[in-house]
């Protein structure tokens, strides 16, 4: 008898382990994919050296496989997020917050990013300072994107109109590859653009800084450029794992900031892999020194940008009084990572 009981004992410990283990997501990771996406640009640095570093491979542990997509712009991105081609990943608040109020499938877990992207005029086409950009074009990386977000309230300030023709401000679109080859052209007079592209554009000599990015709106460039989301069913199903990427994440910041001259060489070479080609330390350096790498995600800067999309037409089928964005930011799980770094 007591033999017995010895074995129910071991058996209903055994149990209780495994229905314990990872709040029982343990046996759920054998064999998964992860899957992340991520944009070409410097903006995403934290991602960049998180992947480097094997930060997020030593987070999930050995048994799960990641596959990287890299994306031209944020709405490529947040479609793919929305119809569970990736997991996870980084992009900008722009394109995030339109496809959200169509899904409401995927939410922001944490900020990587404030500020990077600048305005570039091109050096021959007489603009020199924004109320000269009447009657010229600009381009931003895609419809809706943060930049072109940025750049509406950049012009609104200065009372200037968008319009498709010579009356106002032409807006037109250009992955930021393809913005550097029309600048060289003269195919466009102006971009408002993330890093390292900007910085790219005046080292080679083809634009000049007109609005830097501590200048930019919202709030001075200190708005949420790079966040961390993840899909709903991705947050139901690995919540440990979604928290090991937030802290991978954090873990990316933090060894930027403490050894810049590695991560320069990091960046360079995970831009390569993503891309085909990398960059001279010096301009990823420049580039980095427009950013504010940081966790934070403010509701009401977010909010303020959904204001735009919606009064450019983005976002559709709901009223401005509806544009409740709060379920949307869930840093409940970034809290319980601080709290046990």
């Amino acid at each position: 008898m007591r033999k017995l009981s010895v074995v129910l004992l071991l058996v209903f410990t055994l149990v209780l382990s495994a229905c314990g283990n990872h709040g029982g997501n343990a046996s759920t990771t054998d064999n998964l994919t992860v899957h992340i996406g991520l944009l070409k640009n410097v903006t995403h640095a934290p991602a960049f050296i998180a992947l480097k570093n094997g930060y997020f491979q030593d987070a999930f542990g050995a048994n799960v496989k990641i596959e990287v997509t890299a994306f031209d712009n944020g709405s490529d991105f947040s479609t793919a997020i929305a119809t569970h081609q990736i997991d996870l990943g980084f992009v900008g608040p722009g394109p995030a917050i339109n496809q959200f109020l169509k899904s409401e499938n995927f939410r922001i877990i944490s900020g990587s990013n404030n500020g990077g992207a600048v305005f570039i005029a091109r050096k021959d086409a007489g603009i020199h300072s924004v109320k000269d950009l009447v009657g010229k074009t600009v381009a931003v990386p895609t419809k809706g994107s943060t930049n072109e977000i940025s750049l509406r309230l950049l012009l609104g300030q200065e009372g200037l109109k968008v319009s498709t023709d010579t009356s106002g401000v032409q807006i037109i679109t250009r992955a930021p590859a393809d913005t550097l080859v029309a600048m060289r052209q003269k195919e466009i007079d102006a971009t408002l653009i993330p890093e390292p592209w900007g910085i790219q554009l005046v080292e080679e000599g083809t634009g000049e800084v007109l609005v830097d990015w501590d200048k930019i709106p919202p709030n001075d460039g200190n708005y949420p450029l790079t966040l961390l989301v993840a899909s709903d069913k991705f947050l139901q199903t690995h919540r440990d794992l979604a928290k090991q990427a937030i802290k991978a994440n954090l873990d990316g910041i933090d060894f930027i900031k403490s050894h810049p001259e590695e991560a320069y060489e990091l960046i360079s070479a995970e831009l390569k892999e993503l891309s085909g080609k990398g960059m001279d330390n010096k301009l990823i350096k420049g580039a980095i020194e427009h950013l504010n790498l940081t966790d934070e995600v403010h509701l009401e800067v977010i909010e303020s940008m959904a204001k735009v999309s919606f009064d450019a037409g983005y976002i559709k089928d709901i009223s401005e009084d509806k544009l409740d964005l709060s379920k949307f930011i869930d840093l409940s799980l970034l809290e319980e990572v601080k709290k046990n770094r």
